[in-house]
């Protein structure tokens, strides 16, 4: 599926790319109480809208709360107005629909509160782009129509361009192409006109994927060439992933498989990178359409089920379409003909949706309403300028005459509109009684794959929280932790229900060996991996009687990758860890990629790992084992890359090794379970509302 742009606008309209925005300025501005309030706002407004949220929407959504609760401090409605903008666009950009309405809502009341016509019509056209996500087009169109009128009539031509632009991609969803061609040609001309380079790539791109549909390749890919020139002008993550994303689909409809799954990874990555939900579907939908015409039905299969599932959760109409049209055609191809006819009811469903007779309706309405209403102002800007030129007796005369005509002419206009709508409903009348018909019957099938989703849901969250107590049985116990390594702690802090992370530990020959390990991914994917590298670890010791890390690492990896090897699949998940062995005031260390931090006397001494995995790995070498002889009062550290990689603070950043190793340095006179405490209470502080990014693993021993 090509990847269409639409148009959000920010309040106080003046976006700047991410590489253009010197945070450390903004900061400046806005810790400096000296500054004039609206200063200290827009400043913090630019950090939000350019600095993270088309990069890191959750670092976005904290900072707009910051902006909105200083602004209503002081007073400052419109940028309070604009604080809500941005937190309701970041809720777009991480699917959850409801609250970004919410928050677009809560902002547009504020806008006609104060009267601002730029910020009403700003508002209009971001509600528009979120009900067109969830295949409302009636409601999306109303309000790209008011926002456009709007934007016409106080000259405000960037936002009539993005209106042009939004209806354009609405028309275009429901196979009107001439006229989605019309609207996004005049979109990408007052674009040019007014030099907007970033909304350039976004207009040519949506050309592009017109003239894809419409079989026009040589000018398609030459539409999307030029919108990736223009987004990496701009630096422009999110418009290079959609540009890599549509050349990749031109290299798919070409037959060049290979070239296509190049872009389309590329663009994935890029997403995933920047956290749009909505795009990360895409992509995923796009390159399990690519396995299925490689013949790969298992890869297709899971990346289209991924795809489905996030569009089905955040309720967009068009990808839960694309998904359950590519799932319909592998299971029909596979002969699994239940799960075939599940996902074709699925497909059509969401298909009569988008092309429901209550949509062209609308679509033709509310483009009759638009031209309706623009004549009608164009003739009083007529009459106004003719009254100017005559004298005063003659002017009453005449303007009282053209009042009349006006009337009746209004009153024609008007007549014809109702005729034309009156012809309309009857003309659809009886499509919409047969519709009316099937519509029931679509709505019982609805309610059964209702049912049949929450019973599934039951039935997935019940495994995965079964799955947690398998996991949490492979754990050493706490107890025995404490009976071998007296004076340490266990940080153990999973992203999910169940973790990529683990903690292992054994006893052997008077040795005591642990580790702080790190699998590939976290979640319910992490966490198979975790079982696979911990039963290479047990073996290693317990069948092949090793107690030097680094054999015990080289047998684990030949283990692991002798395990993944039996799958037909091309596996490279694998681990990272740290791994020690203690024999009285001895201590072995060996790494992958993880270090190992001792503290003594108020120093790190760090050792760092070999740079290869547990796991698939070109030219591999024996990972060295590291030998050192303690001091009393030492400190040893091991941990996982959880910690030091979250996000949080007053500016959304990571916390790095840096802070945390002078955050050990800081607590070497509290006893360990007091330093797990506060490593704890600091983890969570730095975090604030912003999401955990991955799982945590922090393992610390004194000797």
């Amino acid at each position: 599926m090509q990847k269409r742009l639409t148009f959000f606008i920010a309040l106080f309209i003046g976006f700047s790319p991410l590489a253009q925005v010197n945070l450390d300025s903004l900061w400046g501005v806005w810790n400096d109480n000296t500054q004039a309030d609206t200063n200290r706002l827009k400043a913090m407004k630019d950090i939000a809208w350019d600095g993270y949220l088309f990069s890191q929407p959750d670092s976005a959504f904290y900072f707009a709360g910051l902006q909105y609760n200083f602004a209503e401090s002081v007073n400052n409605k419109a940028q309070m107005a604009a604080a809500l903008n941005t937190q309701g666009i970041s809720y777009y950009l991480r699917g959850d629909y409801a609250k970004a309405i919410n928050y677009n809502t809560r902002s547009l009341k504020i806008q006609e509160e104060i009267g601002s016509k730029i910020g009403i019509a700003i508002a209009l056209s971001n509600m528009g782009v979120i009900y067109a996500d969830k295949g409302n087009y009636p409601k999306a169109l109303d309000y790209y129509t008011k926002s456009l009128l709007l934007n016409e009539d106080i000259g405000n031509k960037r936002g009539v361009a993005f209106s042009l632009g939004n209806i354009g991609i609405i028309y275009e969803q429901q196979g009107d192409y001439p006229k989605a061609l019309e609207y996004q040609t005049k979109s990408l001309q007052m674009q040019k006109e007014l030099g907007d380079k970033k909304s350039i790539a976004q207009a040519l791109n949506n050309i592009a994927a017109i003239y894809n549909i419409l079989g026009d390749y040589p000018k398609a890919m030459d539409y999307f060439s030029k919108s990736l020139k223009k987004c990496k002008e701009q630096r422009d993550e999110s418009g290079i992933a959609t540009a890599l994303n549509n050349i990749g689909k031109m290299h798919e409809n070409w037959g060049d498989y290979s070239k296509a799954k190049i872009y389309y990874t590329k663009s994935l990555r890029i997403r995933e990178q920047l956290g749009n939900i909505k795009l990360i579907a895409s992509s995923l939908d796009n390159i399990g359409n690519l396995y299925y015409l490689q013949g790969d039905y298992i890869k297709a299969i899971e990346n289209n089920t991924k795809a489905l599932s996030i569009a089905q959760k955040i309720g967009n109409v068009q990808l839960i379409k694309d998904a359950s049209e590519n799932l319909w055609t592998i299971h029909k191809k596979m002969g699994k003909h239940k799960q075939a006819l599940e996902m074709h009811e699925l497909y059509i469903q969401m298909r009569d949706s988008i092309l429901s007779i209550e949509n062209k309706t609308a679509t033709i309405q509310q483009e009759f309403k638009y031209k309706y209403e623009k004549e009608v102002a164009a003739d009083s800007v007529v009459a106004a300028e003719a009254n100017k030129v005559k004298n005063a007796e003659l002017a009453a005369e005449k303007a009282q005459n053209k009042q009349h005509v006006l009337e009746a002419n209004q009153q024609k206009q008007q007549k014809y509109f109702l005729y034309g709508i009156l012809a309309l409903a009857l003309f659809f009348g009886g499509f919409i009684f047969n519709r009316l018909r099937a519509t029931n019957k679509q709505k019982y099938l609805i309610e059964t794959q209702h049912i049949k989703l929450n019973e599934t849901h039951r039935e997935i969250t019940d495994s995965i929280n079964y799955a947690k107590r398998i996991q949490s049985a492979i754990l050493p116990p706490i107890k025995v932790v404490k009976e071998y390594l007296k004076e340490s702690f266990i940080l153990y802090k999973p992203k999910d229900i169940v973790a990529g992370d683990f903690y292992w530990m054994e006893q052997k020959n008077g040795k005591v060996l642990f580790a702080a390990a790190d699998c590939t991914g976290h979640g319910v994917p992490g966490a198979m991996v975790s079982v696979i590298c911990n039963n290479g670890l047990n073996r290693s010791v317990r069948e092949h009687g090793l107690t030097v890390p680094g054999e015990i690492l080289d047998r684990t990896r030949e283990i692991v990758v002798q395990e993944f090897k039996k799958s037909e699949e091309d596996v490279k998940d694998g681990m990272d860890i740290a791994l020690c062995s203690i024999e009285g005031m001895k201590l072995q260390f060996a790494g992958a990629h993880n270090p190992l931090w001792i503290i003594r006397n108020g120093e790190v001494i760090e050792t760092k790992a070999n740079k290869q995995p547990i796991g698939q790995f070109d030219n591999p070498e024996p990972y060295t084992t590291h030998s050192f002889d303690l001091e009393k009062g030492d400190a040893i550290y091991i941990f996982s890359d959880g910690y030091v990689d979250q996000f949080g603070g007053e500016r959304g950043k990571k916390f790095k090794a840096k802070a945390f190793r002078e955050l050990l340095l800081s607590i070497q006179d509290k006893a360990m379970e007091e330093q797990k405490i506060t490593i704890d209470k600091t983890f969570e502080t730095w975090k604030g509302d912003l999401e955990q990014i991955d799982d945590v693993c922090v393992i610390g021993v004194r000797v």
